[in-house]
């Protein structure tokens, strides 16, 4: 069956796009504010039924992007694409045209859309930078491009975020005002998940104070009444989350998962959950 959801023209690891049909039925029916704490490639904000939507991440660049896609028109942004690619030559086996690319982009212009093009010829679309702040993805040597797939995902989604009534944020999740927030509003946590070693927290890994922190930031959202969902991921050892868990609802997706429960886990196997206080 085909995903009705809009998908994001960002590759983000982890991203949840496979899993929308699972997880958004099971987000609240009325929602004033939403608010994406992990916004990364934006699949939730695009799709997820709300009267605002309050979209953060902690990677400035993607954050300046999708600020930068919704303020401008579609046609600008695809003009500003295709010079670039047919400035560089960019295909799926010019290697040199993309490293060139890359370099003007480190050393010279950080354009949303220098960035965004240079992405989609990066391997496997992927978004990864040095402890020096450099874009440091290889080339994607006979896969990537913006092929007519891709350029067509990126039309349906600017289509999307032009019609939103959206505030993007590039703060730390400890930022988050839950003053500010209100019983009406609902919260949707998708962290690097601890103990994984996936790339997009390779520079500053996810630590053990950081699962600590969003999951006192989430227990006390919930003792103000503030609903929220959190992303997880019961494959991996994580004792903390374990015991954390057990006073929330926690749904079990990927149904095809037969052996997911966090009591007899096969290490194995993805066990993708959604945890919820209501």
């Amino acid at each position: 069956m085909k995903n009705p959801y809009i998908k994001s023209p960002l590759n983000y690891v982890g991203g949840k796009f496979k899993l929308l049909p699972e997880i958004i039925p099971l987000f609240p029916t009325s929602i004033n504010t939403f608010v994406d704490l992990f916004g990364g490639g934006g699949n939730l904000s695009v799709n997820v039924c709300s009267e605002r939507v309050v979209y953060n991440d902690i990677c400035e660049p993607v954050v300046e992007l999708l600020q930068f896609l919704k303020e401008n028109s579609i046609e600008y942004s695809l003009q500003y694409i295709d010079t670039l690619v047919s400035e560089y030559q960019l295909s799926k086996e010019n290697q040199k045209g993309y490293l060139q690319l890359r370099n003007y982009y480190n050393r010279e212009n950080k354009h949303p859309l220098v960035f965004y093009t240079m992405i989609c010829y990066a391997f496997n679309n992927q978004i990864r930078f040095n402890k020096n702040g450099d874009f440091n993805m290889p080339f994607g040597k006979d896969r990537s491009s913006f092929n007519p797939v891709l350029r067509e995902k990126f039309i349906t989604f600017c289509n999307r975020l032009s019609t939103l009534n959206i505030k993007f944020s590039n703060h730390s999740f400890t930022d988050l005002r839950l003053d500010k927030l209100s019983q009406t509003d609902f919260i949707y946590a998708d962290p690097p998940y601890f103990s994984s070693v996936a790339s997009y927290n390779e520079q500053n890994g996810w630590t053990e104070v950081d699962e600590k922190n969003l999951l006192t930031l989430l227990d006390v959202a919930d003792k103000r009444g503030i609903r929220f969902a959190l992303s997880n991921n019961l494959k991996y050892d994580n004792t903390i989350l374990k015991e954390w868990l057990q006073k929330y609802k926690v749904h079990y997706l990927q149904r095809n998962y037969s052996n997911c429960n966090y009591h007899k886990i096969d290490r194995s196997k993805d066990c993708e959950v959604l945890i919820t206080n209501y």
